[in-house]
């Protein structure tokens, strides 16, 4: 993040103190060096991270981001106010900044926008809905080669292996599934570790962050949108329990990101006409419809798509990002049926029978009665214990494999390698213990199913029968969540097969997640709940009219509102996924049922994720200590300022020993009669003026027209992740004597809130208008014109409750057995 030029706690939101800023005494932290991390802290640093290194005495970066890994895992010094702010992008650990959604209404900025004529901006607002097209139709183009790739590569992997099966060659069969497997996983993890960290995981945590305004480095860069789609095929295609959603989420999000910065200026792949949003609001808008689209490529789900984006993942919500984000989700929609009709035509190869295909797999009319609730009721109860225990074991997980991950890329390649093997095992020892099953009569599907996708799998059975548990291990995620969902199939598992499937899959997913590649939690939780589902169905189903396949459909919709949260979104997913609009009430009950379980234990998946990855998000929320407290309380000096006409050797040695981003323009006599604030300006402003070296000789007021000398394309913003240094700029020693006019690149219209305002009150503002500093007025005209800024770190429980210890007691909990109601049971 970057952070206001506060000297001491008080400056945040990338937006931290640098080491020689200044410290008041009575901060009631300790002050550390500039290197002591703590994500937990959510404190933020623009000084380059080499610098970072030396001044803790250690030059080697890779053990710094060793001991920057443990501090965030453990919150060894979650009090401490003065630290840099890391998290974990991927799984490296990066410096992270905040991003300036406020439009910044400088005298360049008016001059740009007066200039503009009604064809300009009728060119920009249609350029709005152009990309909105473009990035629908390359997202689903993604899912589309994701869906492609996977159904390809897993279904050449299944054919070969089935047909050594039938040959009764097992050895043979295991030994190709298992090095097929094997191969594909450390191509993964390899792409991933070498070429982009960041594309790591699912991605869904990066993405919730940014739109809450936290700027992580590379986390949308081309590379990462390579390996994300690239990897996400290995993954899946390896048979690790992982998904393409989240994947897919991130990689709408990489697309839209590159569309709004005009393309990918490192690999020379831009495009003039596209560099129309040069600010961050516009792509956080932009990043918003591709979140949308993603969901709704993995699903071909568009009206989910818009309600996950709105739901789960954006901190800012208008209606006119409403009708942006489904126009964006229709596209998606359209492009997938026209590409999806190509392949029915035979030229896609295994492609079309599994993912991307409406499952459409429950019966056409639904009756169910009041007989029916009890077991549905029970459903949605154990479906959020579940859920919430899936948090639990997953969190633990993430921090096992991080203390592994920060040994070095060594490790992170050995752990891909274990999980993978010891992944493979099981899906090939397990079908083992089931016993075969005859194969039934009357069928519209061949029984066994031999090299292709199917229900009746032959594993190690006779020719008239199949193992109901291979049917299960040895499909695509996609063909299986098909299985269990087919209506009418209440006897083709045997509830042992069940059992063995549901607890391979639950802990499978959970071990599969942290790993160095990209993977998704949606669609294992989808299958895990599938399973779970079923089995339900099997014990209590005979009290209930509701098909087997039914209760897999409200299985998933149990497990997933037990582990994400989300309601409407999932709901509409399910309801699109099957394309039977008479669960709507079955499913609305499940997840409401689920949820509310599943809250009286821990957060959500999601939240879990980006809290255990460092990121200072800020809650829709303001903790109720936090009326206790006015802003005066958080805020502290002195200001870093700037005069209106400043000296360019003090800008310099400002920039190069703070690692400030915005600084306060205050006029002072004789340019005016008392001290007077201007306004506001940022470092990177700050740093296009120097490099542009528009100075002037002497101290006196400027006549110069800034529009002349600059254009708005001088200020665009960077892409993401992406900032200039102070120390790339050469300055002579006259120039260093020489003066800058700041007035006509200073923000004259900053928000302001008085010291008197409650922090509660201060925070909705901060989060709802999407701030990247809110200056500090005093009450009386009698002090100087501003007190101090706020920014981000400055409404971090953390840092709030490490200044007022005396507030923990009363810091509000929610409604929660606690972390030892899990510890105790097991």
């Amino acid at each position: 993040m970057s952070t206001a030029a506060v000297g001491s706690s008080t400056t945040t939101g990338g937006d931290m103190p640098a080491a020689d800023a200044v410290i008041l005494p009575d901060a009631s932290a300790t002050a550390a060096p500039a290197t002591t991390l703590a994500a937990d802290e959510h404190i933020c640093l623009d000084v380059p991270w080499d610098a970072a290194c030396e001044e803790d005495g250690e030059g080697d970066e890779e053990a710094e981001q060793r001991r920057n890994r443990r501090r965030l895992l453990n919150g060894s010094l979650r009090q401490s106010n003065v630290t840099s702010q890391v998290a974990l992008v991927g799984t490296d650990v990066c410096r992270i900044e905040s991003l300036d959604y406020e439009l910044i209404e400088n005298d360049v900025f008016k001059q740009d926008w007066r200039a503009r004529d009604r064809a300009h901006i009728l060119r920009y607002f249609a350029l709005k809905w152009a990309l909105c097209f473009l990035v629908g139709a390359l997202t689903a183009a993604a899912a589309f080669v994701a869906n492609l790739g996977v159904e390809n590569v897993a279904g050449a992997k299944f054919v070969v292996t089935s047909n050594l099966m039938l040959a009764r060659r097992f050895e043979s069969a295991f030994t190709v599934f298992l090095v097929s497997n094997f191969v594909l996983t450390m191509f993964a993890t390899v792409l991933t570790v070498y070429v982009s960290p960041a594309a790591a995981g699912s991605g869904i945590p990066e993405v919730k962050a940014y739109l809450n305004g936290v700027d992580a480095p590379n986390i949308f860069s081309l590379k990462t949108l390579v390996v994300k789609v690239v990897g996400c095929i290995a993954a899946v295609s390896a048979s690790l329990h992982v998904g393409k959603a989240g994947p897919l989420v991130h990689t709408g999000a990489c697309i839209a990101s590159i569309l709004g910065q005009g393309g990918s200026h490192k690999y020379h792949m831009t495009c003039k006409w596209l560099r129309y949003f040069k600010n961050d609001r516009d792509r956080r808008d932009l990043v918003t419809c591709g979140s949308g689209a993603g969901i709704a490529g993995a699903f071909r789900a568009p009206v989910a798509g818009v309600l996950f984006a709105l739901e789960t993942v954006s901190s800012r919500w208008r209606s006119a990002l409403l009708w942006r984000a489904f126009f964006t989700t229709a596209m998606v929609a359209v492009v997938l049926r026209a590409l999806i009709d190509i392949c029915k035509t035979g030229r896609c190869g295994l492609f079309g029978k599994g993912g991307l295909i409406m499952f459409d797999v429950t019966s056409g009319y639904i009756n169910y009665h009041v007989v029916d609730l009890p077991p549905v009721i029970t459903l949605g109860v154990l479906g959020g214990v579940l859920g919430s225990l899936y948090n639990f074991f997953l969190d633990r997980v993430l921090r096992f494999y991080n203390l592994i991950n920060e040994k070095g890329q060594t490790y992170k390649l050995l752990l891909a390698a274990t999980v993978t093997i010891c992944t493979s095992c099981c899906l090939f020892g397990l079908p083992w213990l089931a016993t075969c099953k005859p194969c039934p009569t009357g069928g519209e599907e061949a029984c066994p199913s031999i090299g292709r996708s199917g229900n009746f799998k032959k594993f190690q059975c006779a020719m008239n029968e199949y193992n109901d548990l291979a049917s299960l291990f040895f499909n695509t995620n996609d063909d299986t969540i098909r299985n269990l969902y087919s209506a009418g199939t209440d006897h083709e598992f045997h509830l042992s097969s069940i059992i063995l499937f549901f607890m391979a899959s639950y802990f499978l997913g959970i071990f599969s997640y942290g790993l160095a590649l990209p993977s998704g939690l949606f669609v294992p939780l989808i299958l895990t709940g599938a399973a779970y589902g079923r089995l339900v169905g099997m014990l209590i189903g005979s009290q209930s009219t509701l098909d087997h396949g039914l209760f897999a459909v409200l299985g998933s919709a149990a497990l997933l509102g037990g582990s994400m949260r989300m309601t409407v979104s999932v709901c509409v997913v399910i309801l699109e996924l099957t394309n039977n609009l008479l669960m709507l009430p079955l499913v609305m009950l499940v997840l409401i049922i689920s949820k509310t379980v599943a809250d009286a234990f821990n957060a959500n998946v999601y939240d879990l994720l980006v809290n255990l990855k460092g990121f200072p998000f800020l809650e829709g929320h303001a903790e109720p200590y936090m009326r206790q407290l006015s802003v005066s309380d958080v805020v502290t000096g002195p200001l870093q300022t700037f005069n209106g006409l400043e000296k360019v050797g003090r800008i310099v040695d400002v920039l190069k020993t703070t690692g400030h981003n915005g600084f306060p323009v205050v006029d002072e006599p004789p340019f005016s009669d008392i001290p007077l604030l201007y306004g506001l300006v940022l470092r990177a402003h700050l740093l296009v003026l120097l490099r542009k070296k528009d100075f002037i000789s002497s101290c006196t007021a400027s006549a110069l027209d800034a529009s002349k000398h600059f254009s708005p394309d001088d200020f665009a913003k960077r892409g993401s992740g992406k900032h200039d240094r102070i120390e790339d700029i050469e300055l002579t020693a006259d120039e260093m004597e020489m003066f800058v006019d700041l007035h006509p690149f200073t923000n004259t219209s900053p928000y302001t809130v008085v010291e008197t305002m409650s922090l509660a009150k201060a925070l909705i503002l901060f989060r709802e208008v999407g701030l990247r500093h809110l200056l500090v007025l005093p009450k009386s005209s009698k002090r100087a014109p501003v007190v101090g800024i706020l920014t981000r770190h400055d409404f971090m429980p953390e840092h709030v409750l490490g200044l007022h210890p005396y507030l923990i007691k009363s810091r509000w909990k929610k409604v929660r057995f606690g972390k030892s109601a899990f510890t105790n049971f097991f």
